[in-house]
């Protein structure tokens, strides 16, 4: 709602993406607008709703339904002018896409209204034809572009035509409160074992994420049919449907005589104390990922981390340091990085869970996301020459 005359004006920023069910877009999208409102300014996030829609609600954030997840040109144009109408009535200064066909509509919206409009460029996006590309293109039209990662930097840089200075980086941030080893009680690690039936004093090689192909489980299995030692392989992850590659993966299980060691154990509820459980973290995406958290989760836990060397990995793993990279897609490199990760004495260990956690703390933070995406709005806003916004002081900081 606009301010009351006489009051001062708060910014008004609208986030728009396709949904809020569940995944990092939608993590970064709520993690933004929590940290606009602690700084100062209005946050509005526009989708087609969903689950984490409540986490807005609980911190009292407005979210506006609109069907931004469809594809469809006449309901993209039809959004378009129902993001102009939102953006007249809410006087929103700027617009944030984090999504392709929602950014479309919030494109043609700002040209519209004349409003600052900024884009996150969350992933590779495939582009198989040029009619895909193009599709694709409407996240470096904006007049600024956020890329997660170097690594989408430089995609960006080799497959489209956009000027470099437009392009920022800004790494995803982790919640450190959430993903602390002070804040994980034994006793939370005591009942995930329990309900995994994993035995006392085994060491436990953990990969979280869905049932897909191409996030790498079989390459795992490959690998620790390798290793000479006892192991609890632990996969973390809803098959979301995928029932064929699930079956896959555990028929591969009992072909390679490791049908023991290995537990499918589907989607779980508390990450943080699933990380502590692990001895080891394990990334093993065959593709390169934009970002991938899981690695900055791992080493925020204190746990060592093994992750392919190729995408976001390269950017968050220092090599024998805070973790460790093997050749993507070779189950034989995993299997000795693994082994090097299984084989730390308790010293190093030590050492390894404080240089770990130093360094998602330093460089992944969800607070230096949100410091470094709020200064980008305020440039764009002077830009504008409506207000540069004064932040109360440390508000950033909270």
């Amino acid at each position: 709602m606009k301010e009351p005359l006489g009051k001062p004006r708060k910014p008004v920023i609208l986030q728009v993406l396709p949904a809020l069910e569940t995944g990092g877009l939608e993590r970064g999208t709520i993690d933004m607008a929590i940290a606009q409102k602690e700084a100062g300014y209005e946050p509005l996030v526009a989708s087609n709703g969903g689950m984490m829609v409540r986490e807005l609600d609980r911190h009292g954030i407005r979210h506006i339904t609109m069907p931004l997840h469809s594809k469809n040109i006449f309901r993209m144009r039809k959004n378009a002018t129902r993001l102009v109408d939102l953006i007249k009535a809410e006087g929103v200064d700027l617009i944030h896409a984090r999504s392709r066909a929602p950014a479309w509509s919030a494109y043609w919206a700002a040209q519209r209204t004349g409003i600052p409009f900024v884009t996150t460029f969350h992933g590779t996006y495939n582009f198989k034809t040029p009619l895909k590309k193009a599709y694709n293109a409407i996240m470096v039209k904006s007049d600024r572009v956020i890329a997660i990662s170097e690594f989408i930097r430089d995609h960006i840089l080799a497959n489209y035509d956009v000027d470099p200075a437009k392009i920022t980086v800004i790494r995803r941030g982790m919640d450190l409160d959430l993903f602390d080893p002070q804040a994980v009680p034994a006793s939370r690690v005591v009942q995930l074992a329990t309900d995994w039936r994993l035995p006392d004093g085994v060491p436990v090689v953990m990969l979280s994420g869905r049932l897909t192909r191409w996030k790498g489980q079989t390459l795992l299995l490959e690998a620790i049919a390798k290793l000479d030692r006892k192991v609890r392989c632990i996969l973390v992850g809803s098959d979301q449907g995928r029932e064929a590659y699930r079956e896959e993966v555990e028929a591969l299980a009992r072909k390679l005589g490791i049908d023991d060691k290995v537990h499918v154990v589907g989607n779980c509820r508390d990450m943080p104390a699933a990380y502590k459980l692990a001895d080891v973290v394990v990334s093993a995406s065959t593709d390169p990922e934009a970002f991938g958290r899981v690695a900055v989760e791992g080493q925020a836990m204190g746990r060592p981390v093994v992750a392919p060397a190729h995408g976001g990995a390269v950017e968050q793993i220092d090599h024998g340091v805070n973790g460790w990279l093997f050749k993507p897609g070779d189950a034989d490199d995993l299997a000795r990085q693994l082994e090097a990760a299984l084989s730390l004495t308790p010293e190093e260990r030590v050492a390894f869970h404080e240089r770990a956690i130093e360094n998602a703390r330093t460089r992944f933070s969800k607070a230096q996301m949100a410091e470094k995406t709020m200064a980008l709005y305020a440039e764009m806003l002077a830009r504008q020459s409506k207000h540069a916004p004064v932040l109360p002081e440390g508000a950033l900081a909270r």
